[in-house]
């Protein structure tokens, strides 16, 4: 599974540019299960397990990551671009960014240059550009042009039981996903892996729509924030203590029996304790009639950066959680 996600998180998948992540994951799940692709680049899966499943189950995990669209082309060559997904601008300066093949890096005003008011604040998103060593608005056009994707580089290292990457969110929920269905399923379920979650969740609410589930599990990554000067109050899940199992989001208000069915499974998991953020479950739990939805997130130091910190083994309880509730909802056991 580790393979997996190192090759997931150095793939490139900028939401609705996600291709290279999608015909990766094809070629790990071809044999292993029956697939399809929806005109918005979804992948939808079916899963056959030795037993039929009592409830339709979808399993979902995004393929798209945040990063930087090409907006213009300035007259001495350097590059416009706003933000795809939530980005802090604190991320961007002076990062080296990829556009396809084409390297480049974020310029800013360099700090000699700075007054002292503008020493005391991030610059504005807007006043920054990408150098991509173009001295044109022509040379540069002959490289890039408006609409191409950047991301914002980031290679995978493992420090002790931890992973630095970029793009864990959601590269580990399709790890896991793709582990599980490499794996023999006690029951039949679904698997979606969909594109433009960071943009408003939207390949989630074509799928879920099309495979007209009654429950549904969204695998993913949340934000960790065990670490130095945070309060207390704000470390709302750590790294090592198991996946975050959320009780409620801006998006989603979770079945509260399939929550407290993961923290009473013996998994080493946590709740996630705060209020915040959202995940694709916000468009899975609506659609059609409804949809009992279960969120299953590894904690992500970082996340939104280039350098994501995650921990092995809360990856691979997230795996053995998932597989847990599957198992569950699908035998009728969990009601």
């Amino acid at each position: 599974m580790f393979d997996i996600l190192r090759e997931l998180t150095e793939l490139d998948g900028v939401s609705g540019d996600e291709k290279a992540v999608s015909d990766y994951i094809i070629s790990k799940i071809e044999g292993f299960c029956e697939y399809k692709t929806d005109p918005l680049g979804n992948i939808i899966a079916f899963k056959k397990g030795r037993n039929r499943s009592v409830k339709k189950l979808l399993v979902d995990a995004h393929t798209d990551e945040v990063g930087l669209i090409i907006t213009s082309v300035t007259a001495d060559g350097f590059l416009k671009f706003s933000a795809v997904g939530g980005i802090d601008t604190s991320v961007l300066m002076f990062r080296r960014v990829r556009i396809g093949k084409i390297n480049g890096v974020i310029s800013g005003k360099p700090v000699h240059l700075l007054s002292g008011d503008e020493k005391k604040k991030l610059p504005k998103a807007d006043s920054l550009y990408i150098d991509i060593g173009a001295s044109s608005r022509e040379e540069a056009l002959g490289l890039v042009r408006p609409g191409d994707r950047a991301v914002i580089t980031g290679g995978y290292t493992e420090m002790g039981g931890r992973i630095k990457a970029k793009a864990i969110d959601d590269r580990a929920g399709c790890a896991i996903l793709i582990s599980l269905i490499r794996s023999e399923s006690e029951y039949d379920f679904y698997a979606s892996f969909t594109v433009q979650e960071e943009v408003g969740l939207r390949g989630a609410k074509a799928a879920a729509f099309t495979v007209a589930p009654d429950s549904a599990i969204a695998l993913e990554a949340t934000t960790a924030a065990d670490i130095a000067g945070a309060a207390e109050s704000q470390k709302v899940c750590r790294l090592g203590d198991g996946p975050a199992v959320s009780f409620m989001d801006r998006a989603t208000v979770y079945d509260r029996a399939y929550y407290s069915a993961a923290l009473e499974s013996g998994i080493k998991c946590q709740p996630k304790a705060a209020v915040a953020g959202g995940n694709n479950s916000g468009s899975l739990h609506l659609s059609r009639g409804g949809v009992r939805t279960l969120a299953i997130s590894v904690p992500c130091r970082y996340i939104h950066s280039p350098s994501c910190v995650a921990d092995r083994e809360d990856i691979e309880n997230a795996a053995k959680l998932a597989a847990y509730m599957i198992n569950g909802i699908c035998s009728g056991n969990i009601k």
